[in-house]
């Protein structure tokens, strides 16, 4: 009797032990490891792909944003959003780009409700922008599976250059080859699509207005 019960606390302290070392090998030492070398390696990302304009931070690479006109009333909610003229415009979100509450509207591509939205989006952009409907891209008029992606195609930046160029007295030939130079193209030559990040792009149209 004796016997079981010294091997059994034997056993009970051995995985004691191996507790105390396994919570300190994977709950301390691994994160902080993990960390500093993500700090050191990969500051940028690792902290968010914060972007900065003169010390102040303006918003995410990685999170798309809204780029609206001020409500007409500030204590009315529900006013539909007015999108500036003066900027690129990011494609739809059903969250308002909020990254706490991600997700897609969960409507199936036969949905009528889907088909409806789309129209009147593909409507709405091709007034906007004062283009046929035909020119409007497919990201112009659907979110995201995330709801904050923080690019459009080349083809949704390009029927907006007209339209961003006149708002801001600006030459179409210079706003163009702003897009052409934010313009990305798939990641290591063959994964998804070629992009242009809207934030880049409109801080740079930001400056390129300011000279």
């Amino acid at each position: 009797m004796n016997n079981s019960v010294a091997n059994t606390g034997r056993l009970v302290w051995a995985a004691l032990r191996m507790l105390l070392v396994l919570t300190v090998v994977t709950g301390i030492v691994y994160p902080l490891v993990v960390t500093g070398i993500a700090q050191v390696l990969f500051n940028d990302k690792a902290n968010g792909s914060i972007v900065k304009v003169e010390g102040e931070e303006v918003g995410s690479a990685l999170i798309g944003q809204t780029w609206n006109l001020p409500r007409r009333n500030p204590d009315d909610a529900t006013e539909a959003a007015r999108p500036d003229p003066k900027w690129f415009q990011p494609r739809p979100s059903d969250s308002g780009y909020d990254p706490l509450s991600t997700g897609s509207s969960q409507l199936g591509a036969s949905d009528p409700t889907l088909t409806r939205l789309v129209g009147d989006a593909r409507k709405a952009v091709a007034a906007f922008n004062g283009v046929p409907e035909s020119e409007v891209p497919e990201d112009a008029v659907t979110g995201s599976a995330s709801a904050i992606d923080p690019h459009i195609s080349p083809e949704y930046a390009e029927i907006q250059i007209k339209r961003v160029a006149e708002a801001r007295g600006l030459s179409g030939q210079r706003v163009a080859k702003l897009v052409e130079d934010h313009t990305e193209g798939r990641t290591a030559g063959f994964l998804g699509e070629p992009h242009v990040n809207v934030l880049k792009l409109n801080l740079a149209l930001e400056d390129l207005a300011a000279r």
